[in-house]
């Protein structure tokens, strides 16, 4: 999940188009681009096209941005979306872990009672009951402080994602003060890694500015996160290439498991590769990076 596209849930002529886009994952929209008189409307257009069949075979992560909890739409946005064929429901400004064990609850009986009714074969897209997992969104202050307790109040939370914009605007901070984008990034990520759960990085809203889109997402790359929001398609590409390992980092991990069999055999717990000194975190990482190279079809 290198990208991820936003699609409003207003614009079913998008809907293909982003199905056909070089996106890993689509992240269908209800909330903020989506005023509150057109919420009925996102929310039936969108449920419509899922039931369609519009995703039998997609390979891409499909991800449903549902309004929060404290807001009239949230229990209708659950008992309409939780569909075959969804992957992750992406929920915006969980209040506390008890909020997010409600949100778990309600989601696993609408996905229980949707799987008989989707209209969507179980076998040809991920169906089975309670399957989809929760994207919990970090953007408030009490949110940041207390990301592990979120992350890790119900087991089907499967990653935090960073929101900067909410975050830093409404404190006055400036969206592009580098020291506090890398300690928020930092501190998500340490949330998410202590959780066992992924980081994902927010959404970069100055759609001509390549070159700052690149280097956020360089920098959430080198903080060990998963993938970058893409609020618009010309940032898919840049995203893709940041999130994809090297060819050196390929070869270099390659190596590393090679070496790793030659000391296991020896009974060596440390060994150098390409001038470093490799031992269990290094090996973890190497493994990490063939695995992410193999998915994505970069090596056999």
């Amino acid at each position: 999940m290198r990208s991820k596209l936003f699609v409003p849930g207003t614009r079913p002529e998008l809907f293909a188009k982003a199905l056909a886009s070089a996106a890993d994952a689509l992240s269908f929209d209800l909330e903020d681009s989506v005023t509150p008189e057109r919420k009925d409307e996102a929310r039936a257009l969108l449920a419509q096209w899922i039931k369609s069949g519009a995703l039998i075979g997609c390979t891409k992560t499909i991800i449903v941005r549902v309004n929060s909890m404290d807001t009239p739409y949230f229990a209708a946005d659950i008992a309409a979306l939780a569909l075959p064929g969804v992957h992750l429901i992406n929920l915006p400004k969980p209040a506390s872990p008890d909020a997010v064990r409600a949100a778990a609850s309600a989601l696993e009986q609408a996905e229980r009672a949707n799987g008989k009714t989707a209209g969507v074969s179980a076998g040809t897209v991920a169906a089975t009951p309670a399957s989809i997992k929760l994207l919990l969104n970090i953007e408030s202050p009490a949110a940041l402080r207390t990301a592990h307790s979120l992350a890790s109040a119900h087991p089907c939370v499967a990653g935090l994602q960073l929101g900067l914009g909410d975050l830093f605007e409404p404190l006055g901070i400036d969206r592009r003060e580098a020291t506090a984008i890398e300690n928020a990034m930092f501190s998500v990520r340490m949330a998410a890694g202590e959780a066992g759960v992924f980081a994902y990085d927010a959404a970069f809203a100055d759609i001509k500015d390549a070159d700052g889109f690149r280097a956020e997402a360089q920098l959430a790359k080198r903080l060990g996160f998963l993938g970058k929001s893409c609020i618009h398609p010309s940032q898919i590409a840049l995203a893709n290439a940041v999130f994809r390992p090297s060819d050196d980092e390929i070869a270099h991990s390659l190596r590393v498991l090679d070496a790793a069999q030659v000391a296991g055999a020896s009974g060596t717990g440390a060994y150098v590769v390409d001038g470093r000194m490799i031992d269990p975190p290094f090996f973890v990482r190497a493994q990490q990076i063939v695995a992410s190279a193999r998915q994505m079809g970069l090596i056999t």
